[in-house]
């Protein structure tokens, strides 16, 4: 903007008058989204900001801070603030982009916004009565003779799925693109070409993960050498088939509390979500392994600040290995 101001003397701010920012979001989402490792979250994210009409039916040009705060304070009494920020992300960039590649000529007002508070990082852990109920809700169901299914998962992948990122701490993401061509059982090695941070990753297995992979093969119905996806499922059936899995295993967890004349714990299996996983794996790996750069080579964490919370060594014990 400033260079066209200093070259002609005046900016055109036709296109911006023309355009509503729901127009911009969809041009966003159509050219520029599908190429993002992110796809189908920022889509999703983008749909849902195209939903708030007072914020995406005003001209570019008439977008301001204002206007957007008050679509933030909406939003936040329907999600957490952590979920606003990400959806903000994507509001910036769409405007950015519009600036810088299609000429359409607006100050970006989501800088000047407050953004809300981040939240700690989560540390909701599993107790083993958790993962057992869990694992058991995750159990493949069978198919009815009335077309229905028992109690159990219609996807076969799910448990598996869900007890290799127990055993690796791999990302959601990370399991779903992980490919037969790059499992080792021998080696026990996995390798992640494309990670969430941009880079390659040596993911080591565990025995188990290694059985966990085993038995994959053998669910495939192929004994030698595999090929493509090592879990062909979706992100959306993930997310559905977990969901629903935690409310089986509550539903079973309460039925058998009262057939005991046990009070059930109200915490039970509350606030779980998929990515606790990762947290729950992580700190099992932790009283494995010696040290935060160990930790941080398997999980694929670049920060090593957030893997300080795994790690509390007693003075004592730093003494003795001082001599």
């Amino acid at each position: 903007m400033e260079r066209e101001l200093e070259t002609t003397g005046f900016i055109d701010r036709r296109e911006a008058e023309r355009n509503t920012l729901a127009d911009i979001l969809l041009r966003y989402q159509q050219e520029v989204t599908p190429q993002k490792k992110s796809a189908v979250i920022e889509s999703t994210k983008i749909k849902v900001l195209l939903k708030d009409a007072a914020l995406t039916q005003i001209k570019i040009s008439a977008l301001n801070s204002s206007i957007v705060a008050a679509w933030r304070d909406r939003r936040l009494k329907q999600v957490s603030g952590a979920t606003v920020n990400r959806e903000i992300d994507v509001l910036s960039a769409a405007i950015n982009h519009a600036r810088r590649e299609w000429g359409i000529h607006i100050e970006n007002p989501v800088p000047l916004v407050r953004r809300p508070e981040k939240a700690k990082a989560r540390d909701r852990r599993f107790t083993d009565e958790e993962m057992a109920y869990l694992l058991a809700a995750l159990t493949g169901g069978e198919r009815l003779a009335d077309g229905t299914f028992s109690k159990g998962a219609r996807n076969p992948w799910l448990q598996p799925l869900v007890e290799l990122a127990v055993e690796t701490a791999m990302r959601r993401g990370e399991l779903l693109s992980l490919r037969w061509e790059c499992v080792n059982l021998a080696r026990q090695t996995a390798f992640l070409p494309d990670t969430k941070n941009g880079d390659s990753r040596m993911v080591p297995l565990s025995r188990k993960a290694v059985a966990i992979l085993q038995e994959l093969q053998t669910l495939a119905g192929v004994d030698d050498v595999l090929e493509g996806s090592v879990f062909p499922t979706t992100a959306m059936a993930l997310r559905k088939g977990f969901k629903r899995a935690l409310e089986r295993a509550q539903q079973q967890y309460k039925e058998d509390c009262r057939a005991v004349g046990k009070r059930p714990v109200r915490s039970f299996l509350e606030d779980v979500h998929f990515h606790d996983t990762r947290h729950e794996a992580a700190s099992r790996l932790s009283e494995k392994l010696s040290n935060v750069l160990e930790l941080s080579a398997v999980t694929g964490h670049k920060d090593l600040r957030m893997l300080k919370r795994y790690y509390h060594p007693r003075a004592e014990d730093l003494a003795k290995k001082l001599g």
